[in-house]
């Protein structure tokens, strides 16, 4: 996806030179801070289900060490016809964090170049798989902070019996530099960041559409 609030744009290319690490190299640093780690192994990105064979290979051999896994991603890649993979991958994924950007499909796409409609269906998959699941949402002034989106939001994330937290995220502008640094145009210029009362006002939007479903 191509979020305008992304701040790592430096992760968009797909066929990019990068340093590449095997499954031993990461569960080698693992080990080595294995005692300051309360939780296991979170793979992000980027997109993680971009490289879903390798995730499954490093949650398969991580689970075999009884390593708690976690799976961040934004369940745009999720294929309602075609799933093998990522029925492969959940089989070794003790937790799913899924950002859920926008519930209103149109404004989805203002806001990432992309349909929600993968993602949704993603939800419901994990749901209906019984899978645990943090919902992430960044909430960004003026596009997604609005009371209905937000109620909506929250309507949707009532019909999921695998909800285990909802992180509201406040959105901030820390990533301007890095687009200047890259020579990109940074989408959101003149955003404020969200306060912290109103992540709390819009977290309470949420929980008010959840409970009157």
């Amino acid at each position: 996806m191509r979020c305008k609030y992304c701040h790592n744009p430096d992760t968009w290319g797909i066929n990019v030179q990068t340093n590449k690490i095997s499954v031993n190299e990461i569960l080698k640093q693992y080990n080595s801070v294995k005692e300051f780690c309360k939780g296991g192994i979170t793979v992000t990105g980027g997109e993680p289900l971009i490289q879903t064979e390798f995730v499954t290979e490093l949650f398969k051999e991580a689970k075999s060490l009884k390593i708690h896994t976690a799976l961040d991603t934004s369940g745009i890649l999720f294929n309602p016809e075609k799933h093998e993979n990522i029925d492969n991958l959940l089989k070794y994924t003790d937790l799913v964090l899924l950002d859920i950007k926008h519930i209103d499909d149109e404004e989805h796409k203002k806001l990432t170049s992309h349909s929600n409609k993968n993602i949704l269906a993603f939800a419901r998959y994990l749901s209906d798989k019984n899978i645990p699941v943090w919902i992430r949402h960044v909430v960004v002034p003026g596009i997604n902070d609005d009371k209905n989106s937000l109620t909506r939001l929250g309507k949707f994330i009532a019909t999921l019996k695998n909800i285990n937290a909802l992180d509201v995220l406040p959105y901030h502008d820390m990533a301007i530099g890095k687009y200047k640094e890259l020579k990109l145009d940074y989408p959101l210029k003149g955003v404020p960041p969200l306060t912290k009362n109103q992540a709390i006002e819009a977290r309470n939007y949420i929980l008010e559409g959840m409970r009157n479903i």
